[in-house]
């Protein structure tokens, strides 16, 4: 796993050095073994490296056998070995192991037609001196990471990270409003804005072509998930058919030169995939589980009990880790804070950057349990959209009366109490069809964000967050109801939420972690099975369940899903209150106008009285108040 950066087009050669230099230095921590430069009249391209593969003989930049062809590589591609043998067959001289090389001799084969020919994590920049080109492209469910905006000269200028590209002078500095409204309602900013203007994220399964005579730019995509073409399999068959793919999914997740361990949370998904490691593996998996002195949050137990049910099915014990840990130091969500370089508030990123930073002390790699929620229907919103979507029989204003009126008269005692889970599920009920997914995910209503708003937003012609969804509502081949959330998971909250929080956690502990859910064949897999392989009665994962059913027991696959949490609500009315307080009544955000001092106020004393639970708004605002203050 490693760090990327890149100008292209820079007039002064030496200029271009130093600044790439300072970018690729900015990157570090997802590199702390080794970097590299390459810098000609047209390129300078920076390299830090995590060496996974091919310990002594991986650094990058990497070059082609006659030098007109470079690469910067951030990311694993589990299919190179088989790839590699095709190559050199063909003529291609390899002098290395690691899977970077057998990207660039693809490319030289198949220019880029060769991207969907890779089976992995990626992000990377090609550049080609005899086409005059580079070409940047990221991974097909957006697990790895690509920043990029232009300068006025025309340059391109690229990076792995925030903290890259602020290190070049012309990044822009000015804030995308529309982007920090969206943040508040998704915790973090969809794709492809970011918090500044004309600073982009490059789509998951996106390619872009640079010319660097014109510079003009081509983003294009290469890849989607179609879920309108379903199997014919029977659901008994398509079990059989999903633990091969997993378990070869697995298996090629365990290629590397350093020690590799499993998350295991004590859920089903981590679990599932910890069992197929420990059967695979000829000596005991190590894992790792983080504890909370807060029952509520704690999931030791249950990582124990799935331990006792894997080891007595694989070939070698688990070597079980746990810690217990605090995840209310304010320090640490300082730190996290900068390392996220936009504003980022899915309060989970402080467990998992714990959970990463513990396991580290004992590997480099561990395999993560991600995106199975996404692929096959885990997550209770689904079961929501499910019923809500049943009301829709009643007019809407008998709906409101039904619904709405006791949603509002319920107080708002906090999303894990089951008056506040109920209080939202009415008011789900009573909303309007066509926004109700916002609704169930919203963390900030429309009408609580402008209530707080300060003049900067105020006089802004801001859109309702629900465009945001909108777009790529229309990129979405599902035609079943429910399923199309699901899938718009896939292309919004996955990448936006899930991935972002794994890939930046993991990596400023210089940790590589591997999803063998996201395996473009076990996705397209899961795309292609009928929804109710997935939901079945109040069932969800159901063929996953039921696919590996002998390794867990059903402690663990009945229990009900709980999310990798913290208690928040709680903090910001105890030991976080005073900081709170402080930041957000005197801070940037109410001193530049973002937001109304009396209407934080009014918000904070609802919350720390108990009368309202507002931490999600309030967590939101202190993450971006935090954030301001790294940005000034």
């Amino acid at each position: 796993m490693c760090g990327i950066a890149g100008i292209i087009n820079h007039p002064e050669r030496e200029t271009a050095s130093g600044i790439v230099e300072r970018m690729t230095t900015a990157l570090t921590h997802r590199g702390p073994d080794e970097y590299g430069f390459y810098v000609n009249e047209q390129v300078a391209l920076g390299h830090r490296r995590l060496s996974i593969i091919d310990l002594d003989n991986g650094g990058q930049p990497l070059a082609n056998e006659d030098g007109s062809v470079h690469i910067v590589f951030n990311g694993e591609i589990y299919n190179h070995i088989g790839l590699r043998t095709d190559l050199e067959q063909r003529g291609h001289v390899f002098r290395t192991r690691c899977d970077t090389e057998a990207i660039i001799h693809l490319y030289e084969e198949y220019g880029i037609a060769s991207i969907d020919m890779l089976d992995g994590m990626f992000a990377f920049a090609i550049y080609d001196a005899n086409k005059g080109q580079v070409l940047l492209a990221r991974d097909r469910l957006g697990q790895k990471p690509l920043l990029y905006f232009r300068t006025l000269a025309g340059q391109l200028v690229f990076g792995s990270e925030f903290s890259s590209l602020k290190a070049h002078p012309e990044m822009p500095r000015e804030y995308d409003l529309q982007a920090l409204h969206d943040y508040l309602s998704f915790q973090y900013v969809p794709s492809p804005r970011t918090i500044y203007q004309q600073v982009y994220k490059l789509p998951p399964a996106h390619c872009l072509q640079f010319d660097i005579a014109s510079a003009a730019i081509r983003v294009e995509p290469y890849w989607q998930l179609d879920f309108s073409k379903k199997t014919t399999l029977s659901f008994a068959d398509a079990t059989v058919q999903l633990r091969e793919l997993l378990t070869e999914s697995v298996q090629r997740r365990l290629m590397a030169d350093v020690p590799l361990g499993a998350f295991l949370s004590g859920g089903v998904d981590s679990a599932i995939i910890t069992g197929i490691m420990s059967k695979l593996c000829g000596q005991g998996v190590k894992t790792f589980t983080i504890g909370f002195n807060e029952t509520q949050y704690d999931e030791r137990q249950y990582a124990i009990a799935a331990t006792e049910a894997i080891n007595r099915h694989g070939q070698a014990p688990l070597l079980h880790h746990e810690k217990v840990v605090d995840a209310g130091d304010f320090d640490i969500l300082t730190a996290l804070v900068k390392h996220y370089g936009e504003p980022y508030s899915d309060a989970s990123m402080l467990p998992t950057f714990l959970l990463c930073q513990f396991a580290r002390e004992s590997v480099t790699v561990a395999l993560s349990g991600d995106g199975a929620d996404e692929l096959f229907a885990g997550y209770e919103r689904y079961l929501v959209m499910k019923y809500t979507g049943y009301c829709d029989m009643m007019p809407p204003m008998l709906r409101r009366l039904l619904f709405g009126v006791p949603a509002a008269l319920l107080p708002d005692a906090g999303e894990r109490t089951r008056l506040g889970r109920l209080r939202r599920i009415l008011r789900t009920c009573a909303s309007n069809p066509s926004r109700r997914y916002l609704d169930v995910i919203n963390r900030f209503s429309e009408e609580m964000k402008r209530s707080v708003y300060g003049e900067a937003l105020t006089t802004q012609a801001l859109n309702a967050s629900y465009d945001a969804l909108d777009a790529f509502n229309e990129q979405c081949s599902s035609s079943h109801r429910v399923e199309k959330y699901a899938e718009l998971d896939i292309h919004t909250y996955l990448p936006g939420d899930i991935l972002t929080k794994v890939d930046i956690a993991s990596m400023a502990c210089s940790l590589e972690v591997r999803n063998p859910f996201l395996d473009h064949h076990v996705a397209e897999f899961a795309a292609s099975l009928p929804f109710s392989y997935k939901q079945s009665g109040a069932s969800r994962k159901h063929i996953l369940k039921a696919a590996f059913g002998d390794l867990l027991p059903p402690t663990i696959l009945n229990r009900k899903k709980r999310g990798f949490g913290v208690p928040i609500a709680a903090w910001l009315r105890c030991q976080w209150r005073d900081k709170m307080t402080e930041l957000l009544l005197d801070g940037h955000g109410v001193t530049k106008g973002f937001f109304s001092r009396a209407a934080l106020q009014n918000m904070i004393d609802a919350h720390v009285s108990g009368k309202t639970d507002y931490s999600y708004p309030l967590w939101s605002i202190l993450v971006f108040e935090l954030f301001l203050q790294h940005d000034t």
